[in-house]
């Protein structure tokens, strides 16, 4: 009898049902996602189900929410969107996610399998738009399917490099009642997450390492996603090796930690720039050389011995030539490492020379007893949340002020679009790292330009209270484009400075959000600290000066020594 009844609630699975189910097994709590026809099925399924999901506003919201979720967790974030323009909006944080190597899982509506290739309504031909932009897209086309298809989306996403993967599912897919489920053992026999450590070759760069005068250890973004923070620390502290991060390494060591010289590249400390130039042995883990940080490649790091250890192949040698090119896990890497046995055998001058440049050229700006400026308020958002708030921003000179003037303290602290640098992204991804973080305040430095891209998201905040502090530093200019024209194209400012913009309190009261304007020096430290007083959502707007730079800068093409803006 038990049998039977078993085998009844199994026909009546739906596939939409058969999903929610993997999508549980896969310990998945939270999704983000805007319903339409294609999906009916799905949002139905939820709805009965009574599974969690965040309306956002637009389907970019969506993927940009789920980065940020999954920044902040290490965990896949997951999203739902429909057919047609629903996964196309889906675009840009599908690259963004690749770009950054953001573990994302995105499941598409569309139309019915016997519909797919005649231009139906809403139809899209989303494998092909979505290959170049994941690690791996997938078209359900049975139901039988789904359970294993979805393990394997979630392996894949989760694993080696991570980053996201599509998976486009029929309407009638989700509709049809399924007969016989099928397991959902993993079928990836070309796919190769991790290679054991090759020890010899570890053996042969620290070897080298030992030998070295000037070592210079360059920490990015993959020790984060190894979870290898400790081991970094622990290692450099051992064997007195100083790091420089990228920008998406920032965190993985103290802000304040003395072998820490800063972020290096375009927007990066003199210290860690010419620690970079003028090292004879550069490690770098979990970076990739990216051309905001490697600025003139034939010229990075002139006089050194480069080892580079990462856990995608196809990294090494793309942009600098490594004489130690090591496939590894940053955690697996570290950890032999710190098993060795190896003592410090550098001279000391060179940690002298380092921490005399950091004391004498650190970050600066002209203060102003007239003028809001924005890196003032930055050190007050930093001191007011002691250097651990969840700290979130979108992209411009903004961006930059937050990474050279905040305190960071720990990893996946900093969420911010780094490769593809995307407009757009800082509201909806603080919205994700917030329903990550429910017990830390998030801290959103958004500029006015990235704002007015995705500001429909605001609507989703306020829905929530969550406890986010948007600080909009409204220059009424494309700030960091308006820069790059000033410097470079003497100063023909076009279409960078806004003639008209919304008024933002007024914005923030239309969508039911606490808001506040600040714009004086004087009376700005006390203003934020009763608005961070607060536990509710808030948009604070930072009048601040028009034509402030971001400095220091490297020019496009010059070399990491050939900074401008130095104090």
């Amino acid at each position: 009898m038990l049998e039977k009844e078993t085998q009844s609630n199994v026909q009546q699975q739906t596939g939409a049902t058969v999903l929610l189910t993997a999508l549980k097994k896969q310990n998945v709590n939270l999704l983000f996602g805007y319903p339409g026809g294609a999906v009916l099925p799905l949002y139905d399924a939820l709805y009965q189900m009574k599974f969690q999901n965040i309306l956002v506003r637009h389907e970019q919201g969506a993927v940009h929410a789920a980065e940020g979720y999954a920044k902040v967790t290490g965990k896949p974030g997951v999203v739902f969107v429909t057919s047609g323009p629903g996964a196309t909006n889906a675009m840009t944080g599908l690259a963004n996610a690749m770009s950054d190597s953001t573990p994302i899982v995105v499941f598409t509506g569309q139309v019915g399998v016997g519909a797919i290739g005649t231009d139906a309504f809403q139809e899209a031909d989303v494998l092909s738009m979505t290959a170049p932009v994941t690690k791996n897209n997938y078209q359900v086309r049975r139901v039988a399917d789904l359970p294993r298809i979805v393990a394997e989306a979630f392996r894949v996403a989760t694993t080696g490099r991570k980053g996201p993967v599509v998976v486009d599912l029929p309407k009638s897919v989700t509709q049809e009642k399924v007969t016989e489920l099928t397991d959902d053992q993993v079928h990836l026999t070309s796919y190769q997450a991790k290679r054991p450590l090759d020890q010899a070759a570890m053996d042969e760069m620290l070897l080298a390492l030992r030998q070295a005068s000037k070592p210079v250890i360059l920490a990015g973004a993959g020790i984060g996603a190894a979870q290898a923070s400790t081991e970094l620390r622990k290692f450099s502290k051992v064997f007195q090796l100083p790091v420089v991060a990228s920008l998406l390494g920032l965190g993985v060591m103290p802000t304040d930690e003395p072998l820490f010289l800063g972020m290096g590249g375009m927007h990066g400390t003199y210290t860690a720039n010419m620690a970079l130039t003028e090292c004879d042995f550069l490690l770098c883990i979990g970076a990739r050389f990216d051309d905001r940080l490697a600025t003139a490649p034939k010229q990075f790091a002139p006089n050194a011995k480069i080892a580079h250890i990462d856990i995608d192949p196809a990294e090494l040698g793309k942009v600098i030539a490594a004489d130690y090119p090591i496939v590894a896990d940053a955690k697996v890497a570290l950890e032999y490492c710190l098993a060795q046995p190896m003592k410090p055998a550098h001279d000391q001058t060179w940690l002298q020379l380092l921490k005399q440049r950091k004391a004498a050229h650190p970050y600066s700006y002209q203060e102003s007893s007239t003028e809001l400026k924005p890196q003032r308020v930055i050190e007050l958002v930093g001191r007011l949340t002691k250097g651990d708030a969840t700290v979130v921003t979108d992209v411009g000179q903004h961006q930059m002020w937050t990474a050279q003037f905040y305190p960071f303290s720990r990893p996946q602290q900093l969420i911010t679009s780094g490769g593809l640098g995307t407009m757009g992204f800082g509201l909806p991804a603080a919205i994700g790292a917030a329903f990550a973080t429910l017990d830390k305040t998030v801290v959103l430095f958004v500029g006015d330009g990235g704002l007015q891209m995705t500001s429909e998201e605001l609507d989703v905040l306020a829905a929530y209270d969550l406890n986010v502090k948007v600080i909009l530093l409204n220059n009424g200019t494309l700030g960091m484009v308006r820069q790059w024209q000033d410097l470079f194209y003497e100063k023909r400012r076009s279409q960078t400075v806004f003639d008209h913009q919304p008024d933002f309190m007024k914005l923030a009261a239309a969508y039911g959000l606490r808001h506040l304007k600040v714009t004086s020096p004087v009376t700005v430290a006390a203003e934020l600290e009763r608005a961070f007083s607060s536990p509710h959502a808030m948009l604070i707007e930072a009048d601040i000066p028009a034509l402030e730079q971001v400095f220091p800068m490297i020019a496009p093409g010059k070399s990491n020594d050939q900074m401008i803006g130095v104090k």
